[in-house]
């Protein structure tokens, strides 16, 4: 299965699972084309960036469309528990994880990582860590607390 490396933050976790930031109306049409079958929206509507009608952007390209939107100055157990049940529903079927900036979906990639699913917890952190360090409240929603009292660290740009 061939990448997309010109969407933002694009990571390919398995063959049949992929992540990024938010992907274009054009780039979602991209990602149809690798046998996507479902994309996951962690990144909330109201959210900048995001795509004015993308669940009917995704539906009209033949694919299902699911939303989590996770608060990212607030994760919460159940949207962890949400994200956890749609990859065990979706477990024989190509999706497609994304959220605003790949932030959200590497973190909870990481967690569902921890907990014995998937991934490798050291390659689900170094796919995170590929795109930011978490701080205070994301801290915590992974298990990192060394990193409580730390600011959130995006890759590239401050760290």
């Amino acid at each position: 299965m061939r990448d997309l490396p010109h969407i933002l933050n694009w990571r390919r976790i398995s063959g049949r699972i992929t992540t990024s930031g938010q992907p274009s109306e054009a780039e979602l049409a991209e990602i149809k084309s690798l046998g996507v079958t479902h994309v996951v929206n962690l990144g909330p509507h109201h959210n900048k960036g995001a795509l004015e009608d993308e669940p009917g952007t995704v539906s009209g390209l033949g694919m299902t469309y699911v939303y989590i939107p996770v608060e990212f100055d607030h994760p919460t157990d159940a949207d962890f528990d949400a994200f956890r049940h749609a990859l065990e529903n979706l477990k024989d079927t190509t999706i497609h994880v994304h959220c605003i900036y790949n932030a959200r979906v590497s973190a909870f990639f990481y967690r569902y990582a921890r907990t014995g699913h998937l991934l490798a917890e050291a390659t689900a952190f170094e796919n995170m860590d590929s795109i930011w360090k978490p701080g205070a409240d994301w801290a915590d929603f992974i298990g990192d607390p060394k990193a409580l009292d730390q600011p959130n660290r995006y890759a590239g740009e401050d760290y």
